[in-house]
């Protein structure tokens, strides 16, 4: 596997795809390892199933009002390796900061990302990029929507997998839900417990995909989340292989989201 440092091309790239990503600061306590306790779905028997179903699975989601954290990350863009921490902050519904921070603890990167926007800037080479929001969906396909990427880093399910025109198969304790969406055909795999385990995107006819595999969870402010995030994306010949293990977490507290372009930054292009 190739390892370099990276250029200015690939750090734009980097920061676009830590956007999609996780891990957290701020004031945190020590993840807890935690056993994962099955929900009988089959208890509950109203006349529609389905509905049944996806009510428990609603409430095992983790809600939350900010959320922060910590994780060690390697990312590896089309065979170009390189190890990172990640610090993210999120406000939920409203904004994702992200602080990228390479050897010695230096900050090389930060992202602000908001339902509408982007927001990149390039430490080391004094560069920033504002672009719509749109410009994540190069790395990870038309699929990827802001409420998405605020899933994916909590352990949550894609919100719009969980639908009733899913099919719903039992098996190995679990539960899979799949099913079309958009020209887009999903696979939402969920453990005995009904938590996310595995989530799988697919768009042939773009030669988009994108895997998320979730595991060893934790418990970060009586949340259950995962602390192993492995994430693969394929957007024609771009592939993105990334694997956060978080080491802090914390929800509800107070968080600060400090974000500014100095005046001498040049636009990327």
């Amino acid at each position: 596997m190739k390892r370099n440092t990276l250029n200015k091309s690939s750090y734009v790239k980097l920061i676009a795809i830590c956007c999609l990503l996780f891990a957290f600061s701020c004031k945190s306590r020590k993840p807890l390892v935690v056993n994962r306790v099955p929900v009988d779905t089959a208890a509950v028997k109203p006349v529609n199933t389905k509905a049944a179903t996806l009510a428990s699975i609603k409430t095992k989601q983790t809600s939350f009002n900010t959320f922060s954290g910590k994780a060690s990350t390697k990312l590896d863009i089309s065979g170009s390796s390189n190890n990172v921490t990640l610090n993210i902050r999120i406000q939920r519904d409203h904004k994702i900061w992200v602080s990228i921070t390479a050897i010695a603890g230096i900050e090389v990167a930060r992202a602000e990302i908001t339902p509408d926007s982007i927001l990149l800037i390039n430490r080391l080479q004094s560069l920033y990029l504002r672009k719509p929001f749109s410009y994540v969906n190069k790395y990870a396909g038309k699929q990827v929507n802001y409420k998405t990427l605020e899933s994916l880093l909590v352990g949550n399910a894609i919100p719009e997998l969980l639908t009733e025109n899913a099919d719903f198969t039992p098996g190995n304790g679990g539960l899979t839900i799949s099913g079309n969406l958009a020209d887009v055909i999903f696979k939402l795999i969920l453990g005995p417990d009904v938590r996310v385990t595995q989530t799988n995107l697919s768009n042939q006819a773009a030669g988009q995909t994108l895997q998320v595999v979730n595991g060893a969870f934790i418990q970060a402010t009586n949340r259950v989340i995962p602390s192993q995030i492995d994430i693969s994306s394929v957007v024609k010949d771009k592939k993105i292989q990334v694997n956060l293990h978080y080491t802090r977490a914390d929800f509800d507290q107070p968080l600060e989201f400090p974000f500014s372009i100095p005046s001498r930054y040049s636009p990327a292009d």
